[in-house]
């Protein structure tokens, strides 16, 4: 029977996608090991199996050109292993080349097109010479216990052969927990401690001694101490101490320790993993955003059947046990739409965790030392959200790195250390939002500099000073680098965040100091709770997220705004109105939209915030909150500012969701022209929600 393997690809992408993740972050740790001379010997044998089953996958599927690279990878990382884990920083860059390589592979797979290793890659990962010793040693062989060197696996018992033969001290030390030592504040916890300190702990094993009434501990180290320090650190006798390993006097000949590319890991010689896998299900993103239409489909449906209730009641049936019914039906439909949404969630994490070899990138081309510092603190948010929001931090760390962060001489001069800081924290501000955080300690924003380069007035505040910054073309180069110059950072951020995902940006900065980023996100763009409001005789959608507050407006609240000619086309607030010892300004969202309509019978303000300050906006009334399915303006002749996206109320005619923050920024260019058609139907005078929904 023939087998389709591509049926696989998607699950083979997803596998290594993870497997390339984690390869990436050991490299990262290997190599800021090796410039403190350090070596991590566990975390290469990690890395060496991560390529054995990258490769293993790809063989599986047949995918030749990964299987070449991460075989080639794999018999350097074997070499390194079987030498203790050293690996240079030549060779590590080099290795982090080839993971790259695999990676451009993978994505060339999911295109469905060839994947192409570079030839220069292959040719150089060939030529790859791992460190093996540098000088003849003596052969060593150990001497423990048969019955504890059984419980040793191929790489601990490898790892203490290779420390002697390194000179390092071989030995076995055995603690015995007692009162004594309890009451002097030992006990196995920090007697690892401690001997960690000073010996590298290969393996502790629980054994019986001697003498001993309880459970006893005997640690195999690796160390350049004595006898008398080791037991000193755990409070033992030095009897306590014997050595494990013994050094032929004869000198064993060098030899090269480069494994064949041919020869395969035997199964016997990779450990078990330590921690059981979760219980996961992988499934398509497409599948979940199928469901995600289905409800879709039946929320509408639920918004019909909730106006025919209403028009049967208005006739004088009885539809009691029918709303008792929708409202049942309203709270099943709910939980549904909240179990679609977790399945949805991805972990924030999993876009932050990029973010250190992107940094690495940066470093190099820019010669300045960077600390990344994130705190995810299991946030999460919809996987599309997700997608559109990373282009945006990358766009803020690399401004942040190539026009804050100062160069180590700049820094030492001005008494910062050398090496300068990134934070990227987040933190959910409510169960539909969360607030994305990108901080520096670097030089802060020069807004007399921006200001003079471009001819206008100083900016006088952080937010006149970011309109600037967000304005598309503008940049602060004059000359274009592979990381900045062409005007398009901050202009991406913004419509990113505020145009396409009906969220907020704010800055904060102080000139030498640094500058901090503040991104208000929606966790989810699919369905949204929704206000829906009327307006000269037009329904409008507006998400429950972005309102403060909803106040009422009669002729005796409303403060005129002060007489000013015309001659322009700026849109002049409505008036004003007092608010808990504030006064805000009021926009008539008919003359934004540029409709026009009766006397409103009802006045109602809908409160938002731009950047700290709050608006209103003026309608004739708000007709309820109900969910709302939301429908992308994808095609550029229908987009315009102020209008985020469509909905279907179950009217059988797409209604416009409202980006208040959005129209609050376009109030001083006119009235705005509406991407699509808007008819005139014959509107009830209410829309009740359900029992399950609640009022407005």
């Amino acid at each position: 029977m023939r087998v389709d393997l591509a049926e696989f690809q998607a699950a083979y992408i997803t596998e290594v996608d993870e497997q390339l993740l984690g390869a990436i972050s050991k490299l990262l740790a290997i190599e800021a090991a090796a410039r403190k001379g350090e070596r991590q010997p566990r975390t290469v044998r990690d890395l060496f199996r991560a390529m054995h089953t990258i490769k293993g996958l790809s063989a599986m599927v047949g995918i030749e050109p990964i299987v070449g690279i991460a075989h080639r990878i794999e018999s350097a990382l074997r070499v390194a292993d079987r030498s203790g884990g050293t690996l240079s920083l030549e060779a590590i860059d080099l290795i982090l080349r080839g993971v790259r390589g695999i990676e451009q592979c993978v994505r060339a797979v999911d295109k469905g097109t060839p994947p192409e290793p570079p030839p220069a890659l292959l040719s150089a990962l060939d030529a790859l010479e791992p460190q093996d010793a540098s000088a003849p040693r003596g052969a060593a062989r150990l001497t423990l216990d048969p019955a504890l060197e059984q419980k040793l696996d191929a790489f601990e018992r490898d790892l203490l052969l290779k420390g002697a033969e390194e000179g390092r001290r071989a030995v076995r030390l055995d603690y015995a927990p007692s009162t004594t030592r309890a009451a002097q504040g030992l006990n196995i916890n920090t007697v690892r401690e401690r001997v960690g300190a000073v010996a590298e702990i290969v393996r502790v094993i629980p054994v019986s001694l001697p003498g001993s009434t309880g459970i006893a501990f005997a640690m195999l180290l690796l160390s350049t101490r004595n006898d008398e320090e080791l037991a000193t650190a755990a409070g033992v006798d030095v009897s306590s101490v014997t050595p494990i390993v013994e050094m032929e006097t004869r000198a064993r000949e060098k030899t090269r320790a480069l494994v064949p590319v041919d020869e395969a890991l035997p199964e016997a010689d990779l450990p078990q993993d330590e921690a059981p896998r979760r219980n996961l299900l992988r499934v398509d993103a497409a599948r979940v955003d199928d469901a995600m239409d289905r409800l879709g489909t039946l929320l509408v449906t639920r918004s019909r059947l909730t106006r025919a209730i209403a028009k049967l009641t208005a006739a004088g049936s009885d539809t009691r046990e029918l709303v008792q019914i929708a409202g049942e039906n309203a709270r099943q439909l709910r939980d549904l739409r909240s179990s679609i949404l977790q399945v949805r969630m991805v972990p924030l994490t999993e876009i932050l965790d990029r973010m250190p070899l992107m940094l690495r990138a940066l470093m190099r081309s820019s010669g300045k030392q960077v600390r990344l510092e994130t705190e995810a603190a299991g946030a999460e948010l919809d996987k599309a959200v997700a997608e559109r929001i990373f282009p945006a931090i990358i766009h803020l760390v690399r401004n942040a790195v190539d026009h804050g962060i100062e160069p180590p001489e700049v820094r030492a001069q001005i008494g910062k250390p050398a090496e300068g800081r990134i934070g990227i924290t987040c933190s959910a501000q409510s169960d539909t939002r969360l607030e994305l955080t990108i901080e520096d300690d670097g030089g802060g924003v020069d807004g007399a500099k921006i200001a003079a380069r471009l001819g206008v007035a100083l900016p006088e505040t952080d937010v006149a000073l970011l309109d600037i910054l967000c304005q598309p073309g503008f940049s602060t180069r004059d000359e274009a680098t592979t990381t900045s110059g062409r005007g398009l950072g901050m202009d991406i951020v913004k419509r990113i965040v505020v145009d396409q995902l009906g969220g907020e940006v704010s800055m904060h900065t102080h000139l030498g100091v640094g500058t901090r980023f503040t991104l208000q996100i929606p966790l989810t763009v699919a369905v949204i709770d929704a206000f829906v409001v009327e307006c000269a005789g037009h329904r409008f959608v507006v998400p429950v997220s972005l309102v403060e507050e909803i106040l009422e407006v009669t002729p005796e609240t409303l403060i005129p705004p002060p007489h000013r000619g015309g001659g322009d086309t700026i849109v002049r607030p409505a008036g004003m109105i007092g608010r808990r010892e504030e006064t805000l300004p009021l926009y008539a969202l008919a003359a934004l939209l540029g409709l026009r309509g009766g006397a409103p019978v009802e006045r109602r303000a809908l409160v938002v915030r731009r950047a700290g300050e709050p608006v209103g906006f003026l309608v004739d009334a708000v007709r309820g909150q109900q969910e709302a399915v939301i429908r992308p303006l994808v095609d550029p002749l229908v987009r315009v500012p102020g209008i985020s996206s469509a909905t279907d109320l179950g009217e059988g005619r797409p209604t416009l969701v409202l980006d208040l923050i959005a129209l609050s920024e376009k109030s001083r260019r006119g009235a705005l022209a509406l991407p699509l058609p808007l008819s005139r139907p014959a509107l009830p005078a209410q829309v009740s929600p359900t029992p399950a929904e609640g009022g407005a």
